[in-house]
């Protein structure tokens, strides 16, 4: 079905965008958070996100809910006060802990995007890329590479796989583009290409919360 500006519905109903609590010291960053926001709204896909309203993740998660799409943000319970977060606009889900997070926006998320971020940013990224390579889950993820910012990881990723670390079909797990609309329309084009370790595994049957509680499983 095309909608009346000719472009095709997205295969996703929602996508997942990790991204930082700061704004970074660019505006590009910010630029490229609100234009993330819009592009999904054009799109009708709804956001799943970290919660909050401070940095990176205020920026999109309020340019989605301004759209008029669904926002959800997952957040535990020791970080929902307004003073360490701000405020959460849309659905809030309160969850225990940094684990249960992961899990459930994984769970309501067709893909996944990362904006520039820091530590957190980061290891929420390599969680959902090594579940794709285990076979938990075959959903898109995709780097938002503003301004070259993920240039030195897709450079680590790249040593890797020359090593002999990650394969080179493993390498394709993890789509990058420098704008937005380059970057969505990878993401609607991929296709997984590895040979996953283990098959068959169900968002839904208790296995990714085994996953995500038992870290050193996962690396």
């Amino acid at each position: 079905m095309e909608r009346e500006s000719g472009m095709k519905e997205s295969r996703f109903k929602r996508i997942c965008v990790f991204c930082g609590s700061s704004p970074g010291n660019k505006s590009t960053y910010k630029d490229a958070a609100i234009e993330l926001g819009n592009e999904l709204v054009s799109r009708n896909i709804d956001l799943v996100y970290g919660g909050g309203s401070i940095g990176l993740m205020g920026l999109v998660s309020q340019a989605v809910y301004d759209g008029g799409r669904h926002v959800i943000g997952v957040i535990p319970k020791a970080l929902m006060p307004r003073e360490i977060t701000g405020e959460t606009v849309g659905e809030v889900k309160a969850v225990a802990d940094m684990h249960e997070r992961k899990a459930e926006m994984a769970k309501h998320s067709d893909a996944f995007i990362a904006l520039p971020g820091g530590y957190g940013t980061l290891e929420e990224l390599l969680e959902v890329i090594t579940w794709a390579q285990l076979g938990i889950h075959d959903k898109p993820v995709g780097l938002l590479n503003v301004d070259g910012y993920y240039n030195s990881l897709l450079s680590f990723i790249d040593k890797a796989v020359e090593e002999g670390f990650i394969s080179p079909k493993e390498r394709h797990i993890v789509v990058s583009a420098p704008s937005t609309k380059e970057l969505v329309r990878k993401m609607e084009e991929y296709f997984p290409q590895h040979e996953r370790v283990a098959s068959k595994l169900s968002w839904e049957n208790g296995q990714l919360d085994y996953y995500s509680s038992n870290c050193d499983i996962l690396r």
